[in-house]
């Protein structure tokens, strides 16, 4: 059968898509990226965030004509919605066949085979057996690949509603990761980039104390990997020990700290069930900042939080005029049902957060405007991504990672695909730096 597989939400999600198309590929099914081929489509959903959710409706809703125009039979929903408002999709949208919970597999499976009746087949979330190298699919040509470490979260943190849709943190086994790396990179792929709800808690449940620094160490055995990119490092549980070893130059892992902080100020912290305030963050980060001093020093904020005061607002401003991240991505608060924090009082009206959101965004394009140009005659190691022109590609730094970070255009005749080389920084406009190939 012909199947289209339309894709939503972050890189985690987008791994759990890849086995899907392993699994049905494996009993003989044939992907098209044209849904108008497709006599079959699944649609798999994100439900994080009400602008998620409401995409994947839209999704859901536009692809659901093929079936009604008669060019499809089927229509299937996986995902983070499904598993979470699975039976009310069922009930809302009469052209959907069945929806599947996360790594509910076999059962979509067997509904594309003709074995299951309309209905939701959702899961406890519980299982990570669907995760193995062996029935992961590559779909690209990038140098890159998104690598799952582990599903889940015991944070609860106030306006998160992940723990109710993925259960709590299980971590995969460094052999099956070890695994998939291999797998992954004997098809090309020369970097990794681990993801999770937090790569800092890794292994401690299952018993392995330093258990995300034995998985580093392990997948820098693999052959054929470069580069080896740590996302999603909780402030509350970052070691030293993990800090050292992600600044030392004696492995893969690319000096990279991604340290989402959502805010400063302690009330806000607290309330938002961080497990960290402003005192433990300023010394992590200037720990960061002298153990690497070469590395990148990426976070997130959350703005618009309820009761945010101008004034804490303003402590959060202050904050990133003196620490000059060299990434950061902010977001307006999201009232999630079902989390704590949907019940607090004194919201921040829409308007004023989005104004908030702008000035945030509005001091660190400056911040980063200047730090690029402070970048124009150094060298540095470049990966290439994809192929502009004859003699143009697009890569990035260690300091960057794909589609949340900036790229460096490199001007040279016969460059390749996860080619990794030494470039000159001649330029930078705005996010975009330039770089000339420095010749061995």
């Amino acid at each position: 059968m012909r199947v289209y597989l339309h894709r939503l939400g972050c890189p985690k999600n987008d791994v759990d898509a890849d086995y899907i198309a392993a699994r049905l590929t494996h009993d003989g099914h044939v992907f098209t990226d044209d849904a108008t081929e497709a006599e079959a489509i699944i649609v798999n959903t994100c439900g994080f965030i009400a602008d998620a959710k409401e995409e994947s409706i839209e999704a859901i809703l536009e692809l659901a004509e093929y079936k009604t125009a008669g060019t499809s039979k089927s229509i299937y929903v996986t995902g983070c919605l499904s598993q979470r408002y699975g039976e009310e999709l069922l009930a809302e949208i009469p052209e959907v066949d069945a929806v599947f919970g996360l790594g509910a597999l076999d059962d979509l499976a067997a509904a594309i085979g003709g074995q299951r009746q309309r209905a939701a087949f959702l899961t406890d979330a519980r299982s990570l057996r669907y995760l193995g190298y062996a029935t992961r699919q590559i779909t690209d040509n990038l140098p890159y690949a998104f690598v799952k470490i582990s599903d889940g979260c015991n944070r609860r943190c106030s306006y998160c509603a992940i723990p109710s849709i993925r259960g709590d943190y299980r971590s995969r086994p460094i052999d099956s990761i070890v695994n998939e790396a291999r797998f992954l990179a004997e098809h090309g792929k020369r970097e990794l980039i681990l993801v999770s709800q937090e790569a800092t808690l890794y292994g401690n449940d299952l018993g392995k104390k330093g258990g995300i620094v034995k998985l580093l160490q392990a997948l820098d055995e693999v052959e054929g990997v470069e580069w080896i990119r740590l996302m999603y490092l909780h402030p509350a549980q970052l070691t030293g020990d993990l800090i050292s070893y992600i600044a030392s130059s004696a492995n893969k892992t690319v000096p990279y700290f991604d340290l989402p902080l959502q805010h400063i100020n302690d009330r806000i912290l607290t309330a938002m069930k961080r497990h960290s305030n402003r005192a433990q963050i300023q010394r992590l980060v200037e720990s960061i900042r002298k153990v690497a001093p070469a590395g990148t020093l990426r976070t997130t904020f959350i703005v618009g939080f309820p009761g945010e005061t101008d004034a804490e607002f303003g402590e959060l401003m202050k904050f990133v005029e003196e620490v000059e991240f060299d990434r950061l991505g902010a977001f307006v608060y999201c009232a999630e049902e079902g989390t704590s924090a949907a019940a607090l009082p004194e919201p921040v009206p829409a308007e004023l957060a989005h104004e908030r959101l702008d000035q945030l965004m509005l001091l660190q394009q400056d911040i980063a405007m200047t730090a690029n140009k402070g970048l124009i005659g150094s060298t540095r190691d470049i990966i290439i991504d994809r192929l502009d022109a004859a003699d143009q590609a697009v890569g990035r730094t260690q300091g960057d990672c794909p589609d949340i970070d900036q790229e460096v255009i490199v001007r040279s005749p016969d460059l390749e695909v996860g080619q990794i080389i030494r470039a000159h920084i001649v330029d930078a406009q705005g996010y975009d730096l330039y770089g000339q190939m420095v010749e061995d």
